[in-house]
Formats: structure tokens, sequence, C-alpha cells
């Protein structure tokens, strides 16, 4: 659009200034004319467009303000050797034949020679300069985005490496002590019976699918999905039946929050649970789940109960769940205030927008700048120097 908005600006001035010049209605409509078709040619051909531009101004001697547009936009367009060639040949033939036109007066020699300078020989480089940027900047940008791509490929090959790592080690550490631990109580069952042996064997059971599922999800395999807030009321019931006192609080209007953002919101309760049944058994949680216009505000609340210290590795739960909340561009901190332990976190309600891309236009604006004041500046003087 804005392209469009400058060649009619060109067109209009263009005819503005023959029209100033006292000549005949016939002779501004002709060179209207004249303007538009050169302004059109433009589109299809920029060098075309500007040989036509030469010559308008060559016979005419106007049509100085579309030459130096032509000028600038074929220096932009022009690429090869072959282009380069044709606009050199064009732009020394017009200086030639304008020169044999004038050659009667040698005072408008250096008029000529400055003007041509000025509105053919600048805007041509300083179109050259800026086509050449301009192709230099996408050559680096295309350059910069196979480095990321390959960065981004070989930290995923890293990540797949590490995950397989993890697997093998989860599921030969801790896959045969689980499966010993769901077999005792399988026994358990069958010999003692009771309801708390059932939920003890229950929950041996669904601690294997769950370290399976893990494994599968690492290793790159189908497996179940994480579990999210849909979940929260059987992780809730599941701390009860393991006789926790829970209570859990609503505020607001529920929002529809991304896979993992809803991911971690349930493994924040649940990281509260675990601790506060570890660390308080006994003593009543309070789940608090807080709807913002755009955040979830996830908080568990137990009492403190003076003990022995906790172990050197119990808050790894803790670095993990931060870590964890800070991938869907949360927060997460806790607090111990009173006799009250508190965690708590932020959780966004809607994936973030990535930031565009600036494009480097500033020294394209400066080249412009630079070239408007030679051409502004130097053309006025040469032809005063011209007159005298």
């Amino acid at each position: 659009m804005g392209r469009h908005l400058l060649a009619a600006a060109v067109a209009v001035v263009d005819v503005a200034v023959v029209a100033a010049g006292a000549r005949s209605p016939a002779a501004v409509a002709g060179h209207a004319l004249v303007v538009v078709a050169v302004v059109l040619l433009r589109r299809r051909a920029p060098v075309a467009a500007f040989v036509a531009a030469l010559a308008l101004a060559t016979v005419t001697g106007s049509g100085l303000v579309l030459l130096l547009w032509a000028a600038y936009q074929a220096g932009r367009s022009v690429a090869g050797r072959a282009g380069y060639a044709v606009v050199a040949g064009a732009a020394a033939g017009g200086l030639a034949a304008t020169a044999a036109l004038r050659a009667g007066d040698a005072r408008l020699l250096p008029q000529v020679v400055t003007t041509y300078t000025v509105l053919v020989a600048l805007p041509l480089l300083a179109g050259c300069y800026v086509a050449q940027h301009e192709r230099l900047v996408a050559a680096l940008d295309r350059h910069n985005r196979q480095l990321r791509w390959q960065q981004a490929l070989l930290a995923e090959r890293e990540r797949l490496r590490e995950r397989l790592r993890i697997a093998r080690d989860v599921h030969d550490r801790l896959g045969h002590r689980l499966s010993l631990l769901s077999v005792q109580a399988a026994a358990l069952e069958v010999t003692a019976g009771g309801e708390a042996v059932a939920r003890l064997g229950a929950a041996a059971r669904s601690a294997m699918d769950e370290l399976y599922g893990l494994v599968g999800t690492l290793r790159g395999t189908d497996g179940p999905e994480p579990p999210d807030l849909s979940a929260l009321d059987a992780l809730v019931d599941g701390f009860r039946s393991a006789g926790v006192p829970v209570s859990v609080r609503h505020a607001g209007e529920p929002l529809p929050l991304p896979a993992p953002a809803g991911q971690a919101a349930y493994r924040v309760v649940a990281e509260g649970l675990t601790n506060a049944a570890k660390h308080a058994p006994g003593e009543p949680v309070t789940v608090a789940l807080a709807w913002e216009p755009d955040a979830l505000l996830v908080t568990v609340e137990n009492a403190v109960v003076d003990g022995p210290a906790a172990p050197a590795g119990s808050r790894c739960g803790l670095a993990g769940l931060s870590e964890l909340v800070r991938a869907v561009d949360g927060l997460l901190d806790h607090e111990v205030a009173g006799a009250r332990f508190r965690l708590y976190a932020m959780i966004p309600a809607a994936s973030p927008r990535p930031a565009p891309d600036p494009t480097p236009r500033g020294r394209t604006f400066a080249i412009g700048l630079a070239t408007a004041v030679l051409m502004f500046g130097v053309l006025p003087a040469s032809m005063m120097v011209g007159v005298r």
C-alpha cells in the first residue's frame, strides 16, 4: 500500500511541476499520460520504466521527479551483470544525449553533469545498496533460522537420549521394587483381608500402572495422558481414604486451561497433599482454587508439626515442581507463616503469544535520508552555479 501511495505522489508532484511551467493544457495532459504509463510500467519492468523516464527527461527537459523515483526503483530491482549493463548504458546514453542537445552553451554542461549525478547516479546507487542490504539481511535470517533449527535438533536428540536413560533407570531401580510390593500386597489381601489391606493393594497397583505409564512416556511410546484438574476429585478422595482430612475451596468462574497448565495445577495439589501427609500426618489440609480473569491461583495449606528435621533430599519435589510450573510461564513459591505451611502457585490460563521479530530498517532509513539531503541540497546549488 505504501509503495502505491508513493508512486501516486510522484505522478502528482511531477505533473504539478510541469503544469506550473505555464505550458498548454494539452501538453500537461500528454505529460500526465506519459507519467502514468511509466508508473504503471514500473510494476512489470523497472529497468524499462527507468529508460522511459530517462528518455522523457532528455527530450523534454521535464519529468525530473519521475526520473529520480524511477532511477531509485531501477537500482532496487536490477540484478545480474546484464541488468547493471543495461542501466549503466541507458544512464550514459541519456547523459551524452542531453549534453549533445545543450552543446551550444558550454556553461550548462556542469549543470547537466550535476543534475545527472544527483537525479540518476545517486538514486541508482542508493537503490542498489538498499537492495543488497535487504538481500544480505534475508540471507542472514535464513542462515540464523537454519542454525536455530540445527541447534533445536541437537537439543532434542540430547533430550531423547536423557529420557531413555531415565526411563531405563526408573524401570530397573523402581520397577522391580514396586512389582515386589504389589505382589506382597496381593498376598496380604488373600491371607489377612480387611479394608486397609485392600486400599494398600489398590495403591500399589495404581503406583505400578503410573510408573509404567511414565516409563512409556519417557521412551516416546503411547501412554496415558498425565492427569489434570479433571482428576482432582479422585486425588482428594484417595488422600481422604488414607486418613488425610482434606477440604477443597473454589472461587471464581473456571476458565479453560491448556493441557500443560492443567497438568501443572494437578501436580501442585498432589505435591502439597503428599508433603502434608508426610510432614504433618493427621492434620487438616486446605486446598484452594481461585480463578482470576487470566490465571488460576492454587494454594495448599496445612499445619506445621514439630518433629525431626526433614531429610536433605525432601525438597527435590518442590524443585522439580517449580521447573514444571515455570515451563507454563507460571510462578511457584512456599512459605511458613506462624504455624502454617503454605504452597501456592499462579498458573496462566492462556498460552503466551510469541513476540514479533523486529525488522532492521534503521540503515535503510539512514540511506534514504542521506540521499534526499544530497538530492535536494546539491541540485539547487548546482543550478544556481549554472545560471551564473
